[in-house]
């Protein structure tokens, strides 16, 4: 699944991003020395055992971020679920560290059947994760498995009918929206962190800053499938642990600077379940959800400071 290209703020000069994300002409959340296609562009600040996120530039190839980063066209490919081998401008991808693959581990699995999954090495794997040999393994724990290699799934039947989601608003059949700030869906989304008040209005990427204290529980606002649930607490583009919800009419939302990611990636959410606790992870000043909706209007954000549900 990959992750829709952030909706910039209408506002023609937005200071800042998520709880303080740094926006320099309001494309970017750190600031760019350099041209275009080179590790200026790196949202994040990766360190040895980071995962960073790069934001596609025009005439970006496969080839060339993976050279940029150290790590083989495939983990590229596996991280972010590209299809066809083809990206596009503005499309946010998730880069590993190494070359391998991410797991998140569910029950009955051990690093020796991690290893033999992705053709990878049990000691290896312990060793890049901070473990001992044979050690357990903790369900929803996410591993990176060092030169893991992703089996080729069997091709799946098209289905024109998947494409397709309903509008909202109008009950009319059409394509997912994909980009921009997108059309108004008032009612489809709930009010994400329990107790929580507007603390900064729309700003940077389509997004609103909702404070509570630390540990507050944070709602999913719409059901869907999670497709990013990064719980490292690094900086991560200055979203520190956040979960990226894809939802079923074509939009998603995110929630960065957790303290806490409660589910994980692949996993299948109710409106309203708990997918993690309130924090200031990653570049943020005070405890606050930083909520964004990528592919249709933030319905929050015609709210005013200290206004909440």
């Amino acid at each position: 699944m990959t992750l829709l290209s952030p909706a910039v703020n209408l506002d023609p000069s937005p200071s800042v991003g998520g709880g303080g994300i740094t926006v320099v002409n309001g494309s970017a959340l750190i600031a760019q020395e350099g041209p275009s296609g080179t590790a200026a562009d790196i949202e994040s600040l990766p360190t040895n055992q980071q995962i960073s996120v790069y934001t596609v530039r025009p005439g970006d190839t496969l080839s060339g971020i993976a050279d940029m980063f150290e790590v083989s066209i495939n983990t590229i490919i596996g991280a972010n679920d590209i299809k066809n081998g083809v990206i596009r401008p503005g499309q946010t991808l998730i880069i590993l560290p190494i070359t391998g693959i991410q797991h998140t581990v569910v029950k009955g699995e051990t690093m020796s059947s991690l290893a033999k999954k992705y053709s990878s090495d049990a000691h290896g794997i312990a060793v890049y994760n901070d473990l001992a040999d044979g050690q357990a393994l903790t369900v929803g724990d996410v591993l990176l498995i060092p030169n893991g290699v992703l089996s080729t799934p069997a091709p799946a039947k098209s289905n024109s009918n998947t494409t397709k989601i309903k509008n909202i608003a109008s009950g009319k059949t059409k394509e997912p929206y994909l980009g921009g700030s997108g059309p108004s869906i008032s009612g489809y989304y709930v009010w994400p962190v329990a107790g929580g008040v507007i603390t900064q209005k729309l700003h940077g990427w389509n997004g609103v800053d909702v404070g509570a204290p630390k540990g507050t529980s944070i709602y999913a606002a719409a059901g869907g499938t999670v497709i990013v649930a990064n719980g490292n607490g690094a900086w991560n583009g200055g979203y520190g642990s956040y979960v990226v919800i894809q939802h079923p009419n074509g939009t998603q939302t995110l929630y960065a600077h957790m303290s806490k990611v409660l589910t994980s990636p692949g996993a299948q959410v109710d409106q309203g379940e708990v997918i993690g606790k309130v924090g200031s992870t990653g570049q943020s000043t005070g405890f606050h959800l930083h909520f964004e909706v990528r592919g249709a209007t933030n319905p929050f954000a015609s709210l005013k400071v200290g206004v909440g549900y």
